[in-house]
């Protein structure tokens, strides 16, 4: 992989295009990611410090591939990115109206959280110096978001498994629609989107498992991106 970085052509326009739209992604995933743990700071209560904490930290992520984008003098195409996330935005913005926090924490602990892992670990390798030092920092960072989901939907499990089922059959499909979006540009990053679908998997299916879903359950679930893919 560092061979395959250092024949990138950081300054190209194709790649420079590219990464505009990847880049934004990033940035307002961040950026979701911050608003979402804010709201359920305010459905969570109880665990109010430690999801304020969360969103400050995803703040913190977006300043850095902000940073990224200036270092390769490219504009963040944040009109694109807005709308790439505007089906796992609104469907958290229902759940929270509705008091789902189940739901909320699938699609932001659990989707968004293993999506991002999956993305970064795939560009660290393939990134230019100050992007690769950037995203390494966060990418640490993004496991102990994940862990927060994981705890409070293992030691809620049997209560929040139906609910858990039915929101990954809702938000599952759309993730595949939105890797399928993403891989031309990603391809030019030398990011692979067969590699991108594999490490989100894998990351996804052991959070599941954490929580306590059986293997069966997990394959079963899986399933429901497919016919998106």
């Amino acid at each position: 992989m560092a061979q395959i970085a250092a024949s990138i052509d950081f300054q190209s326009e194709t790649y420079k295009d590219a990464y505009s739209r990847i880049n934004a992604i990033v940035i307002e995933g961040e950026q979701e990611a911050y608003e979402n743990y804010t709201k359920l700071a305010e459905l969570l209560p109880e665990s109010k410090d430690e999801l304020i904490r969360l969103s400050k930290m995803e703040m913190r992520h977006k300043k850095g591939f902000e940073a990224c984008g200036r270092n390769l003098q490219v504009t963040a195409d944040l009109e694109f990115a807005r709308n790439f996330f505007s089906r796992l935005h609104e469907n958290f913005k229902v759940a929270a109206e509705a008091g789902e926090i189940v739901t909320c924490l699938l699609i932001q602990s659990l989707i968004i959280e293993c999506f991002a892992i999956a993305a970064y670990n795939i560009y660290i390798p393939v990134a230019d110096d100050f992007a690769r030092k950037i995203t390494e920092g966060v990418v640490k960072d993004e496991y102990t978001h994940l862990n927060f989901g994981e705890v409070w939907l293992k030691e809620h499990f049997e209560e929040s498994k139906a609910e858990l089922e039915t929101a990954n059959r809702q938000n599952l499909p759309i993730v595949w629609q939105m890797l399928n979006q993403v891989a031309k540009d990603a391809g030019v990053l030398a990011m692979e989107k067969d590699a991108l679908v594999e490490d989100f998997m894998i990351a996804y299916g052991e959070a599941l498992s954490n929580i306590g879903f059986t293997t069966r359950d997990i394959m079963r679930m899986s399933a429901y991106g497919l016919t998106a893919a």
